[in-house]
Order: structure tokens, then C-alpha cells, then sequence
């Protein structure tokens, strides 16, 4: 049986920048220092109710997914700039409420909304087994929310399992992004899988994603892949890894995959992945999620890593369980962390 890390089911854009953009968000945002990299974590908000998937729209809001307990109670937050008593602050306001959120039939674990995408005033979120999409381009922080039980939704994970792709028959559909002809790219943490969807009920199974060997004596022989998160670099997709219990050290891969859905290693050696993003020139980022011993994952040991394909670089470490990442700038991020319900925003500054 598969298990999964947290009992708020962490398993198990597609952003294209122009050099001009590159330069002038580069320029404004830092200078040039020399190695090791500045590095600055700010803490955005707190209070998070087990916190996923980020978003952000143009006007400068947050948008979190919260996972909810299993009694379908899944949330989308905003956090926008508020005052209190006078004072600016971040002020955390319900925007959708009551999305799917359910217990896993294998693990037990909780499974509600993950992550999802804003593409031309959409939500496109997963959440449970269900797709949800729900026009947001007029919701204002502090609107009264949306009621997910009133909206309808794809039923992702019960497709999924009618194809059997695998033994014990799983589905979890955990991430996403929009691709330029309309198509949602669909990474399946449950059936270690890539779902394509060109529209609503066209489903297609894209690409799969191998095992790999267990090298301890706990756990089963070959341990699951348990994809995460996806980006499209131009030219192809590339996916992070978590892999299943009893999550080694060394054995997360992230995986390319072309346009055909042919699936090879883009980077191995890695530990634990919970979400990738398309970082700044030649390299691209990692959350990682944390070292797992025997009470469990440890807090604290999470990390941000840098990589290219070649080399794997830390940009920063000591993060607490870190779920969800969103680019912000070629080179700041929105993170969020499980272990203590935050949302994280990290940034550095190195042309090295």
C-alpha cells in the first residue's frame, strides 16, 4: 500500500519569462553579490490551516489552498494588504469554501485541495477526486465566498482508477498546469501518472512514471514515484518526485518529459520533492521537503535547491515541511509550510 507523509495528504506554470522581462525583474530586484548567494526568508502570514498550492493575481492577492479534515471542508484563502487598529498587515479572507476533502481509501490520509491555477480570471482546482473551475475574476478579499457544493465539478479520480494504470488501483490528483492549446496537464500523486484533459470528460492517460528500488530493508522492494509538481520548460515538462514510503534519501527524481510523452531523468539524486518552478535562466527550483527517520519526517530539515539538470545547489534550508511553491520573480518565491501553517516568501540574489 502506498503511504503517504502527512495526514494532510501531501502525496504520496507553465511561466515563461523574455530576456527583457528577465533583465528588468532581475535589475530591480537584486544586484550582483558574490558567492555564497543573499538569501532573505520573510514570513508572509501565519495561521494557515495545512496549507498547499499557491496562486497569485495581478492586483497583488494570495491565493492558498488550506486541505481541509476529510469532511469536505477544503478551502481557497486570499490574503491581501489590510489594516488593523491602523496598522497595514495581511489579512486572510475565505474565497471558496467547502471544496472536497476526503480520507484516502489506502492510506487514510486526508486528501483535499491541492493545487490549482489562475488562468484569465479561472480557478482551475483540485481538490479530493474532483476538478473544480469557478470564475473568480470579480471576487474581491472580503466578498462573501464562494460555496463549492454549489459549483459543478470532474470527477478526475474515478477516471483515473477505471484505467488501472496501478496496483493497489490509486488516484490522487495532486497538481496542474494550462498549456497554450488549451489543454490541463494533470500529474496523478496516486497513479504516478500525467492525465491530460483537452476539455471537459476528454481525459487521456499522457505519460506514466516508473518505480524505483527500495536500497533499505523497510518498506517494499520498489517504491512509488509519487509525482508532485510540473512545470513546462519550452520545450518539455518537467515533473518532481516525493516517492513513496519509506521515502529514502537519494532516490526523488525529477523526470523530463516531451511533448510525445516520453519519459527520461532530467535530475536524480534528490530527496523527498513536493514542487518545482522554473527558477531563473539555466536553473530551475525544488522544494524539498524533509529527511524522513523513524517518528517520521523531521521537522525543519525541508530546503529550496537549485538545479540544472547537472548539479544541485541550496538556496536555502531549515524550512518545515515545505508543500507548495509559486514564482514570484526570476529569483523570489511564495513557499508554504506545513509544519507551522505559513506562507513563506523567500528571495536571493546571485548571478554565480
Amino acid at each position: 500500500m502506498k503511504q503517504l507523509l502527512h495526514r494532510h495528504a501531501l502525496p504520496k506554470k507553465h511561466l515563461f519569462y523574455t530576456p527583457l522581462i528577465l533583465m528588468i525583474l532581475f535589475i530591480a530586484g537584486c544586484t550582483k553579490t558574490p558567492e555564497p548567494p543573499s538569501v532573505k526568508v520573510t514570513k508572509v502570514t501565519s495561521g494557515l490551516q495545512a496549507p498547499m498550492g499557491i496562486e497569485t493575481d495581478w492586483k497583488g492577492n494570495i491565493w492558498v489552498a488550506e486541505t481541509g479534515t476529510a469532511n469536505n471542508d477544503g478551502k481557497i484563502v486570499v490574503i491581501a494588504r489590510g489594516s488593523v487598529k491602523g496598522e497595514e498587515t495581511m489579512i486572510t479572507h475565505d474565497a471558496i469554501i467547502n471544496l472536497s476533502s476526503i480520507k484516502n481509501a489506502f492510506s487514510g490520509d486526508v486528501e483535499g485541495p491541492a493545487n490549482f491555477i489562475l488562468d484569465n480570471g479561472t480557478l482551475y482546482i483540485l481538490a479530493g477526486d474532483f476538478l473544480y473551475s469557478v470564475d473568480v475574476s470579480s471576487f474581491k478579499p472580503g466578498d462573501q465566498p464562494v460555496d463549492a457544493s454549489t459549483l459543478s465539478h470532474e470527477d478526475i479520480g474515478s477516471w483515473v482508477r477505471s484505467q488501472n494504470i496501478v496496483t493497489p488501483n490509486d488516484s490522487h490528483p495532486y497538481n496542474l498546469i494550462k498549456c497554450l492549446d488549451g489543454s490541463l496537464y494533470i500529474v496523478d500523486a496516486g497513479a504516478n501518472a500525467i492525465i491530460k484533459r483537452k476539455s471537459a470528460g476528454s481525459y487521456s492517460v499522457f505519460a506514466k512514471f516508473p518505480g524505483v528500488q527500495n536500497p533499505t530493508p523497510v518498506g517494499p522492494p520498489t517504491i512509488q514515484s509519487v509525482p508532485t509538481g510540473i512545470i513546462f520548460d519550452g520545450a518539455n515538462f518537467l515533473v518532481s518526485t516525493l516517492t513513496g514510503f519509506p521515502f529514502p534519501d537519494g532516490q526523488a527524481v525529477i523526470y523530463k518529459v516531451s511533448l510525445s510523452g516520453k519519459v527520461s531523468v532530467y535530475e536524480n539524486g534528490l530527496t523527498t520533492l513536493t514542487g518545482i518552478a522554473s527558477g531563473s535562466f539555466f536553473d530551475h527550483v525544488v522544494l524539498h521537503y524533509a529527511s524522513f527517520g523513524a517518528t517520521g519526517f523531521a521537522a525543519n530539515t525541508g530546503s529550496l535547491l537549485s538545479v540544472n539538470g547537472n548539479s544541485v545547489k541550496v538556496i536555502t534550508d531549515g524550512l518545515n515541511l515545505p508543500a507548495g511553491i509559486k514564482q514570484i520573480s526570476p529569483q523570489s518565491w511564495y513557499v508554504t509550510s506545513l509544519g507551522d501553517g505559513t506562507l513563506l516568501k523567500i528571495s536571493y540574489c546571485n548571478w554565480n
